[in-house]
C-alpha cells in the first residue's frame, strides 16, 4: 500500500505528496497531459521536440542542469503517445531547488532561436539514427499508420516524418507550449523525505502564482473497429526476417484492459511462454518471439514480435503464430497457466514500487487515469481476471479481421565487387 495525501492549487495543478522518510532523497515528477495523440498530423513530433526544449533554458534559468548538479541532483524525461513526463531527484534538504527549477519552466521557457535550433538538429539526429538508420528502426514508422486509420496514434512520437521538425516555427513551438505546458494540464507528485506540510508550502510559493493557462480539451479521432485483416510486407537489409502483429485492445482506463494483458503474458511473456515454446523450442521457426501490450491510455495494441531463424518462409512463420493464438480463442485456459501469469504481473507491480522514482511516476500516471488510488489496486484487478474472462477477451481482440501484420523479409543488400 503507497501512502499519500493530495491536494489542487487554484490554478489547477494537481499535486500528490508521498512521504518516505526512510530515504535521505526526494523526488518532483511533473506529468504533463500531452502527447504525440495531441499533435497535429501536420505538425507531428512537437511532444517529443519539447522534452528537448525544456532542458534549453527557462526565463530566468539558462541553463537546466547546472543549479540542479551543484545541490546533488539529477533529472531525465520522456514522451509517449499518451504523455510527456518529467523528473528529478535530490537530496532531501535541497528540495526547493527543484521547485525553483520546475516552476521557472512551467512558467515561461526561453525560447530563443539558438535554442530552438539546437534542439530541432538534436532531435532530426535522433530520428535518423535511431528509426531509419537502425536496423528494425522503422517498424513502428509503419506499423501504427498499418492498425490505426484515424486515431492519432498513427504516428511515432519521434513524428511521421522529418520534415514536420525541420520546418517548425517558433511560432507553432510557442503556441504549442501555451496550449499544453501549463498547471491546469499537469500533474505534480513530490516524494521522499519530506513532510506533506513542507511540500504544500513549497508548492504554493513556486507554483501558485503561474497562471492557469487555458484548459485544453481533447477532441480526437475515434478508431474504427477493424473488421479486415492487414498485411504490409517490407523487405531491409536486417540480419534476420521478423513478423509484427498487431491486434487492437482495450485502453488502459476499460474494465478487460487487465484480462487483455495477461492474455499477453500467456502468449509472449517469457521462455515458458506459449509462443516461445511451440515456436522457438519445438518447431525451431523463431530465433526469439514475445507478446506485449502498448499499455495506451486510449484503445492500443497488443502485439505480437519475432525474429525468424534462417531460411524460414515468413508465410510458414505467420501461420504458426496463428496457429497458436488460435488455440487460445478455442480453448479455456486453465487454472494453472492463468495463476502463473498473474503472479508474474503481481511481482512485476511489487517491483515497481520499490524504487522512490517509480512510485511517483506511477502516482501521477495513476491521477492521469482519474484517481491516483488506482496504483493501489493493481493487484486486485490482475487477480480478480478469470479463465472466462482470458477466452472472451481473446475471441474479440485476437480475431484475424482485428489484426494488422507487418512481415519484414531480410534482404541483403550487395556487395560492391572490388576490382
Amino acid at each position: 500500500m503507497i501512502e499519500f495525501k493530495e491536494f489542487t492549487l487554484d490554478n489547477g495543478l494537481r499535486v500528490i505528496v508521498h512521504e518516505d522518510h526512510t530515504s535521505p532523497m526526494a523526488v518532483l515528477n511533473v506529468l504533463y497531459d500531452v502527447g504525440s495523440r495531441d499533435e497535429d498530423e501536420t505538425h507531428t513530433g512537437f511532444a517529443h521536440l519539447f522534452e528537448h526544449l525544456m532542458f534549453s533554458g527557462s526565463k530566468n534559468i539558462p541553463v537546466y542542469d547546472e543549479p540542479l548538479q551543484r545541490v546533488g541532483g539529477e533529472n531525465n524525461a520522456f514522451t509517449s503517445p499518451d504523455i510527456t513526463n518529467y523528473y528529478l531527484s535530490l537530496p532531501a534538504q535541497n528540495i526547493e531547488t527543484g521547485f525553483w527549477l520546475e516552476s521557472d519552466r512551467m512558467m515561461e521557457l526561453a525560447f530563443s532561436e539558438n535554442g530552438l535550433e539546437v534542439q530541432r538538429k538534436v532531435v532530426v539526429e535522433e530520428f535518423k539514427q535511431n528509426y531509419l538508420n537502425q536496423p528494425y528502426g522503422d517498424v513502428w514508422l509503419k506499423l501504427r499508420p498499418l492498425a490505426y486509420k484515424e486515431h492519432s496514434y498513427k504516428w511515432a512520437t519521434i513524428g511521421k516524418e522529418i520534415s514536420h521538425i525541420e520546418e517548425a516555427t517558433m511560432d507553432i513551438v510557442k503556441a504549442f507550449f501555451r496550449k499544453h505546458y501549463s498547471p491546469s494540464n499537469a500533474i505534480l507528485v513530490v516524494a521522499g523525505n519530506v513532510t506533506f506540510e513542507r511540500a504544500k508550502e513549497l508548492t504554493e510559493k513556486w507554483f501558485g502564482p503561474i497562471p492557469a493557462g487555458e484548459k485544453y480539451e481533447r477532441k480526437l479521432k475515434e478508431e474504427p473497429r477493424q473488421t479486415e485483416a492487414r498485411t504490409l510486407e517490407v523487405a531491409s537489409d536486417v540480419p534476420l526476417s521478423a513478423i509484427y502483429k498487431a491486434y487492437h485492445m482495450p485502453g488502459r482506463q476499460h474494465p478487460d484492459y487487465h484480462a487483455v494483458d495477461l492474455i499477453s503474458d500467456i502468449l509472449g511473456r517469457g521462455k515458458s511462454s506459449r509462443l516461445y515454446e511451440k515456436l522457438v523450442k519445438e518447431q525451431k521457426l523463431f530465433n526469439s518471439i514475445n507478446a506485449s501490450v502498448s499499455g495506451s491510455v486510449e484503445p492500443g495494441l497488443l502485439i505480437i514480435q519475432g525474429k525468424l531463424n534462417e531460411g524460414v518462409n515468413l508465410q510458414e512463420a505467420n501461420a504458426a503464430i496463428e496457429a497458436v493464438v488460435q488455440e487460445l480463442i478455442d480453448n479455456r485456459v486453465d487454472e494453472e497457466e492463468l495463476n502463473k501469469v498473474k503472479n508474474q504481473a503481481e511481482t512485476s507491480i511489487v517491483f515497481s514500487e520499490i524504487e522512490l522514482l517509480n512510485r511517483a511516476m506511477n502516482l501521477a500516471y495513476s491521477k492521469l487515469l482519474g484517481d491516483a488510488n488506482l496504483i493501489n489496486q493493481e493487484g486486485e484487478k490482475v487477480q480478480a481476471v478469470t479463465p472466462d474472462d482470458i477466452q472472451r477477451c481473446a475471441q474479440e481482440v485476437l480475431r484475424k479481421t482485428n489484426c494488422s501484420t507487418l512481415l519484414y523479409k531480410a534482404e541483403k543488400k550487395e556487395q560492391p565487387v572490388e576490382v
